[in-house]
């Protein structure tokens, strides 16, 4: 499981949870204001403009083109590419991997408050009982609550308070 706490700038705190990568996904695309495609996506220049209706690059597509054609010729035609707008910026591609857990928690970043992301059964306990700072003491009460209740809801802890 993957448990995200939200630390709004105003109001309470309140957790979620994801079953896997791909629910998680899913979710953080849900409520963002990008496609899932610009939140993190893996193509290649030909894909993209087979993806526009091209499926041969000729004068006709590299007249509509010119960008995508450029990255086809300086990276090849068949090598990946990558986007991730919240974490490279509005349209870039790159060559470089991109994870998309990466792109997933730069997509959380840019959103107003703060969030903390828990990869695993074990780190969201281990955050409950003090060890992230980030909700660790008193003032942060509420959010080791709603981060407890979501792990009780989930039957990872038994409700005992």
């Amino acid at each position: 499981m993957i448990y995200v706490v939200e630390l709004p700038e105003q109001g309470q705190p309140r957790a979620w949870f994801a079953y896997d990568d791909e629910d998680f996904s899913r979710k953080v695309a849900a409520s963002d204001a990008l496609q899932p495609w610009e939140i993190h996506d893996e193509v290649t220049a030909r894909g993209l403009m087979e993806d526009l209706g091209h499926p041969v690059i000729d004068e006709q597509a590299r007249a509509h083109f010119p960008a995508i054609c450029a990255l086809g010729d300086e990276h090849g035609w068949d090598t990946p590419l990558y986007r991730a707008d919240h974490l490279l910026g509005r349209g870039v591609f790159r060559t470089e991997p991109v994870a998309e857990r990466d792109a997933l928690t730069a997509a959380l970043a840019a959103r107003s408050g703060q969030r903390c992301i828990y990869w695993s059964d074990r780190d969201a306990i281990g955050a409950f009982e003090g060890a992230d700072p980030r909700i660790a003491g008193k003032a942060l009460w509420w959010a080791r609550r709603a981060l407890y209740e979501q792990l009780v809801e989930l039957e990872v802890l038994a409700d005992d308070n």
